[in-house]
């Protein structure tokens, strides 16, 4: 058996806004071209000493943007604090360095309305039906969301599950076209951080994605039903899912997009769930590159979740070149999320069973794990085709495998207690 890894998919183009920014000179001979229209907040009114309220102003400076034909909206000097802001297409938001955009802490500032066919409030970053748009500078986006932390693990204590509305994202890109995220720092979402949402041509590169360990749901960047993305350079320390590529919601009637054409390369995983899809995907997944990437003390490595009434086809992974260190699970593959019965039967195939195939992990290093990895698939759709390559993992416990199909070359697996691997039902293991 011979190890290879696919090529990854094509790099989306460049944004022109984003490219003023910062353009090199032209030859002597060349037309200069027109300079984009440059909107600073602080000319609409806005104060950037974080307790005045800058909703209206940075709109104000985004629309007169927009009427001019496009442009760049600055953030500089200080911390603005602001309710929700809408992006318009061929803007550029330019928070400088030493600048924060700072998300208002007051719910009312966030109106309920449908976000991804459910109910939700509205995110302090969003764009609709948009194109052509970037998010860039040295600056930092801050959502403020101690507050609906401690709301969520209230409700969370109190077993309070109904009617509840879910709380705001940070930047979310709706049907958008042409989309760049380039050196910002994104920090302390109420929810997930970055979401691509039935979005094409995306790039989310250079920057950085934090929140404590412990926040609820801020998972760092959330493709969903999202096509040709490119997520490379990022640094995330959140306190869900680093990155967790979706698509349709659980028990979704359809119909549902898939995700597809997701790239994620030379990143640094801290605290979180680790390089997640799922658990909701409805719409499947495919065409998956994952490459050099490293993980360090999140509980998951490579984890792909789904469950009955979650599902769809996923397929054509590749995962490759990756290092684990202290990470709990560095593969958990399971179409059981979120828990593993002992003793299951098989059920009718539905339009939403799970249905993972075609699974690629290659040049793989994992120490100091608890549980090495848990590969599970249904009776009734087994895991076809995972195929493992130069894969070495060593941890507390060994490697389980239930309902699936593992074709292993160079696989070792070091638990502190044995066995190495632990075949249950319908499980085979072939090495070659």
């Amino acid at each position: 058996m011979t190890c290879s890894v696919r090529p990854g998919c094509r790099a989306p183009g460049m944004l022109l806004a984003a490219l003023c920014l910062a353009a090199p000179a032209l030859a002597s001979h060349s037309a200069a071209p027109p300079q984009p229209a440059v909107c600073d907040v602080t000319h609409y009114g806005a104060v950037a000493d974080g307790k005045t309220k800058n909703t209206q102003a940075i709109q104000a400076a985004i629309d007169d943007c927009e009427r001019s034909g496009g442009g760049i909206v600055r953030l500089a000097g200080g911390t603005f604090l602001s309710g929700p802001i809408v992006l318009r297409s061929r803007i550029t938001l330019d928070i400088e360095s030493g600048a924060t955009l700072l998300g208002s802490p007051d719910e009312a500032d966030y109106p309920v309305i449908a976000v991804f066919r459910a109910q939700g409030r509205q995110s302090l970053i969003s764009a609709a039906a948009a194109h052509d748009l970037a998010i860039a500078g040295d600056g930092a986006i801050d959502g403020n969301g101690a507050g609906w932390w401690a709301e969520a693990r209230r409700q969370k204590d109190h077993g309070v599950v109904t009617d509840v509305v879910f709380r705001p994202r940070l930047i979310v890109f709706d049907h958008c076209r042409h989309v760049l995220i380039d050196h910002v720092t994104i920090r302390n979402s109420p929810s997930w951080q970055v979401v691509p949402y039935y979005s094409d041509d995306v790039i989310i590169r250079d920057s950085r994605i934090y929140a404590p360990p412990h926040s609820p749901n801020t998972d760092g960047i959330d493709p969903f039903s999202s096509t040709r993305v490119t997520i490379e350079r990022m640094t995330i320390d959140v306190g869900d899912d680093n990155v967790a590529i979706k698509s349709g919601l659980p028990g979704s009637p359809g119909p549902d997009a898939p995700s597809s054409g997701i790239t994620v390369t030379d990143c640094v995983f801290l605290h979180g769930h680790g390089m997640s899809i799922g658990s909701e995907v409805a719409g499947g997944v495919e065409n998956v590159h994952v490459s050099r990437v490293s993980f360090r003390g999140t509980d998951n490595g490579v984890r792909v979740k789904s469950a009955r009434g979650r599902g769809a086809g996923i397929g054509n992974l590749w995962f490759s070149h990756l290092t684990m260190e202290n990470v709990a699970t560095p593969l958990l593959i399971t179409e059981y999320y979120p828990h593993i019965p002992q003793h299951d039967g098989a059920q009718p195939v539905t339009r939403l069973t799970p249905r993972f195939h075609d699974i690629h992990i290659a040049n793989l290093t994992a120490s100091g794990a608890k549980q090495t990895g848990i590969i599970a698939g249904l009776p009734e759709s087994p895991i076809r085709n995972l195929f493992l390559c130069n894969v070495h993992l060593q941890g507390e416990q060994g490697l389980t495998i239930a309902n699936a199909t593992v074709i292993a070359h160079n696989l070792t697996v070091a638990p502190a207690t044995p066995p190495p691997v632990v075949l249950l039902d319908h499980a085979q293991l072939i090495r070659k």
